[in-house]
């Protein structure tokens, strides 16, 4: 509880040293707009639908980009985890690849698949599978390894081995590597936008620089705070309705 208090309390003191700070003069208001006309400009763009707009297009490309980083990262981290052979083949080029910055493959990317939508799911994609593959393979080789003999005992074997005791073992690592990777993807989804788009809320900060009209340029800022935040809280809740027998058998 006390900690709760404190951090509350760290939070209310950053935004009124925010509201505080330009409104006296301390800061230039034309270079940090005070937080009462970004929180005025951020409702005029949910009023105008601007927001909205920009929002749908950063959440579709990061749902395709972390769906397919889903649907490829977990299987083979699955593969990798339960079986050595696997892990053996692919652990060489899965750890140089994962040492390759998304940013630094960017230029690439754009080449191979130009500067449409293509190109922005890649580099989500690229960005947000390495997580998702070292998690799921590590929650794999934490499995209790009682638990697999037990399972073993009762002839349980191969896909029934995996469904019934791996997977759900290893579900809070798979959930962490998800939610990394949506925080990476998310963050890379930003700085591709403003490179190469014309719509996304990455398109919408950086647009808002260049013409000068700086409280729409923080409040676009604090929206991708708020998509940021509510991306891990649905993240969140998934493993949580997901691992909820965890909570039932701990109980």
């Amino acid at each position: 509880m006390q900690g709760r208090i404190l951090q509350v309390g760290v939070i209310l003191g950053i935004l009124a040293l925010w509201e505080g700070l330009p409104q006296s003069g301390v800061i230039n208001p034309n270079f940090l707009t005070p937080l009462s006309d970004v929180v005025a400009t951020l409702w005029q763009l949910v009023v105008s639908g601007q927001l909205a707009q920009h929002a749908a297009i950063s959440l579709q490309r990061i749902a395709y980009g972390l769906g397919v980083s889903i649907l490829i990262g977990v299987p083979l981290g699955l593969g990798m985890g339960w079986w050595r052979t696997l892990e053996q083949a692919f652990d060489g080029p899965l750890q140089a690849g994962r040492q390759i910055s998304a940013f630094a493959l960017f230029p690439v990317f754009i080449l191979f698949f130009g500067i449409g939508e293509v190109s922005k799911v890649v580099i989500v994609f690229w960005a947000s599978v390495w997580p998702i593959i070292l998690n799921t393979t590590a929650g794999v080789k934490g499995v209790d390894a009682v638990l697999v003999r037990a399972a073993r005992s009762m002839n349980a074997n191969g896909w029934t081995l995996l469904r019934k005791v791996v997977i759900p073992a290893a579900a809070p690592s798979i959930f962490t590597g998800i939610r990394l990777g949506g925080a990476y993807a998310f963050m890379v989804l930003v700085a591709a936008e403003m490179i190469g788009a014309n719509a996304g809320l990455g398109f919408l900060v950086l647009n808002s620089q260049e013409v000068f009209r700086i409280p729409q340029m923080y409040a676009a800022i604090v929206a991708l705070v708020i998509f940021g935040l509510a991306l891990n809280r649905l993240l969140l809740g998934i493993e949580r309705s997901a691992t909820s027998w965890r909570q039932e058998a701990g109980a």
